[in-house]
């Protein structure tokens, strides 16, 4: 793990202290870069999410499809909690949160915007951090290989459909036409340039050279999008910080709930750890690039689901440590690992 992956927290903390920064002494900037759109998707932003994106889908071998009836039981934990829990979850915690608990202090409007961001987080799940994690907890890096391969290829036909059930839910508005494209955009074409570039490089040895050039731009795109989100946001954020916390709530309470569910579900399944934890980290984590991305694309730049899925980057990575250190701590309780699942 890298410096800037170690300490991604940091980073994005200094990156949101600058976009406010921004927004109050210099908004003409970044009124410039938020009118820089071309039908409904801001042409920088899109630059950035690709710059996030693409290096993950080159990490992605339709080949290792082939294992899954070989080892299939982290696999179905990983899916169930993805796909059947983690969404639904999510997006009954904001609105929980949002339309009863927080309602006295926070607009109508705004709740609802927070509401949509969360439901964007929460249907999508981890692609890339999730490596470092099973890293962290020594997982299995193929079969961790394998369960975002197969998640990314369920989300290209998934994501849509589940976003707009759950937005349709809680009364809001869905741009069908705007969510399909982003889908498209933000993830079914850089999967196919991920593809195309493992196909035309061949080797894993070149491939991961090739990741490991590439792999800085998404930090980099990741740490300059914050800083323009909470540059259009600084005003808000500086008359208002404690939305902030508020939107954290619901972010922590669900990770910690998904791991709980996902975790219990590989104990009693005896899973071997090695599998254990990373099938019940990538569930827990997001994939925020995504999120963000079509947060900007349904809802605009300045708008308050844009923000909600930015908190969720903030929030992830601190949370994210605590689990790997109980996965770590409790590696002894799991069954003796067979070799096999």
């Amino acid at each position: 793990m890298n410096i800037f992956e170690k300490y991604l927290s940091l980073w994005v903390a200094l990156a949101m202290a600058g976009g406010i920064l921004l927004g109050n002494l210099a908004p003409g900037l970044i009124g410039a870069v938020a009118a820089a759109e071309v039908a409904s998707v801001n042409l920088v932003v899109a630059v950035l999410i690709w710059a996030m994106v693409y290096p993950m889908m080159v990490g992605v071998d339709p080949r290792s499809l082939r294992d899954v009836a070989k080892q299939p039981r982290g696999l179905v934990i990983t899916l169930v909690v993805n796909w059947l829990i983690k969404p639904f979850s999510m997006a009954a915690l904001a609105v929980v949160f949002f339309q009863y608990v927080f309602a006295p202090w926070i607009p109508q409007e705004d709740a609802l915007q927070y509401i949509a961001g969360l439901i964007l987080l929460g249907a999508a799940p981890c692609t890339a951090m999730v490596f470092v994690w099973s890293q962290l907890t020594r997982g299995d890096e193929t079969y961790t290989l394998l369960q975002v391969s197969v998640n990314d290829l369920i989300m290209v036909v998934a994501y849509a459909p589940i976003v707009a059930v759950l937005l349709g839910v809680t009364d809001i508005t869905v741009p069908w036409s705007t969510l399909v494209m982003s889908v498209l955009l933000f993830i079914a074409l850089p999967l196919a340039a991920g593809l195309v570039t493992r196909n035309r490089l061949g080797s894993e040895a070149a491939i991961d050279r090739f990741q490991a050039r590439v792999k800085p731009y998404s930090v980099v795109g990741l740490i300059v999008t914050v800083m323009i989100l909470f540059g259009l946001q600084g005003q808000v954020i500086v008359a208002k910080p404690l939305i902030i916390l508020l939107i954290a709530v619901p972010i922590i309470l669900q990770s910690y709930g998904i791991f709980a569910v996902a975790y219990a579900a590989a104990f009693a399944m005896k899973v071997p750890h090695r599998i254990a934890a990373p099938c019940a980290l990538i569930g827990t984590s997001n994939f925020f690039e995504l999120a963000v991305a079509v947060a900007i694309s349904l809802f605009g730049l300045n708008s308050g689901a844009a923000l909600a899925t930015v908190v969720g980057v903030l929030v992830e990575v601190p949370v994210m440590l605590t689990l790997v250190a109980f996965a770590n701590r409790t590696r002894a309780r799991f069954a003796p690992d067979p070799g096999t699942t």
